[in-house]
């Protein structure tokens, strides 16, 4: 029987974690050259007490479109868990047991986006800051999208700490961001119990608070735990647009996401 942490993890890795694997293979030049011409659907999915739950990505002449839940039809190829619990297991990197790979065996599908899980799978292990900077962005988006997305999931899932906080809230955009790199941001919006998460930097109106980090550095070492939030606010590696009440508040709805995605 699936616990309502299963279901709060399998929401986040399904509908937050998974989403990333294309961002990693756009921006893998190899990777992403790996698809061109070619067209076929990938799916993870795992069976629960609710029933089947998927992400599926649909490849059309390299192109990939990320769709959230099971693909209507069957799947060129598919991983299979029979049980929430590895697929979680499996997510966090806590067991080996390998899942059902089911299809055609289309390997021209197949490899690109298994590089793209072990390799999303490094990055958001890592425990210390790696040395290369396109490394460092690429680590930093993922945790920027995983965040913000995590915590709308949440919400959706009706946690009850996110669903306290959304469901008195006003109008609001939370935004994260680097110095120097527009790329490198995502924000969520927060509005009378909804909410939406997206990449990028929110440029329809000015957000009602920002995390603002100098450099990759001083991001990643908030990101991977490294000293405390309050001391890089203190050493103005991190700045706070908007208040250090929200950005404590913010950081740990941070942690909650981080609580459920990692072991």
């Amino acid at each position: 029987m699936d616990t309502q942490d299963d279901r709060y993890s399998g929401g986040i890795f399904f509908n937050a974690v998974l989403p990333l694997v294309r961002i990693i293979i756009e921006d893998t030049p190899k990777l992403a050259a790996s698809l061109e011409g070619k067209s076929g659907v990938f799916q993870m999915s795992s069976d629960s007490d609710e029933g089947l739950k998927a992400t599926h990505f649909i490849v059309d002449n390299g192109k990939i479109t990320t769709k959230l839940g099971p693909y209507d039809g069957k799947p060129d190829v598919e991983f299979h868990f029979k049980t929430l619990q590895h697929f979680n297991a499996f997510m966090k990197g806590t067991t080996k047991k390998l899942p059902q790979i089911r299809g055609i065996f289309k390997f021209g599908i197949l490899i690109p986006f298994l590089k793209a899980l072990l390799s999303m799978a490094s990055l958001l292990t890592m425990k210390t800051i790696p040395e290369d900077e396109n490394t460092q962005k690429m680590l930093v988006k993922l945790y920027f999208y995983l965040l913000s997305s995590g915590i709308s999931q949440l919400n959706r899932m009706g946690h009850p700490v996110i669903t306290n906080w959304t469901k008195m809230s006003p109008n609001r955009i939370y935004q994260w961001t680097v110095d120097g790199y527009p790329e490198v941001a995502a924000w969520l919006r927060i509005k009378a119990g909804k909410s939406k998460s997206s990449y990028g930097r929110y440029t329809r109106s000015q957000p009602f608070f920002t995390m603002r980090f100098i450099d990759l550095s001083s991001a990643l070492h908030t990101l991977l735990g490294i000293g405390e939030l309050t001391d890089h606010v203190a050493r103005g590696k991190l700045i706070m647009e908007g208040g250090p009440e929200f950005g404590a508040m913010l950081g740990d709805y941070m942690l909650l996401v981080g609580s459920y995605a990692q072991a």
